[in-house]
């Protein structure tokens, strides 16, 4: 099952023009449970410039088509990245620079 969540990660950055998507991989690597407002913050804060909608659309797909993070339910849905795949996305991420 890993493979498959690899090869995923692997194809979702290889689309990444901006650079966009590695830096939300990056933010979801901190460990932290964010609201989709926190990592827009984030992302702007890196010099994304991006509407609550396209980071919901990201985060919706890193969860439901790459199954890395993980939704708490509440108040404010928060997303996190699942214990498990912090090693693999530090992994790819690494592998990614270095090209």
């Amino acid at each position: 099952m890993n493979e498959e969540v690899i090869r995923r990660l692997r194809k979702y950055l290889e689309r990444d023009r901006s650079g966009i998507r590695k830096a939300l991989l990056k933010i979801v690597l901190s460990g932290e449970k964010l609201t989709t407002e926190e990592i827009q913050k984030r992302l702007a804060n890196m010099g994304y410039n991006l509407n609550i909608r396209g980071v919901s659309a990201m985060v919706g797909l890193m969860s439901a088509r790459l199954g890395i993070l993980k939704l708490e339910i509440g108040e404010k849905n928060k997303y996190y990245l699942k214990k498990e795949y912090e090693g693999i996305v530090k992994e790819i991420l690494q592998e990614v620079e270095e090209k």
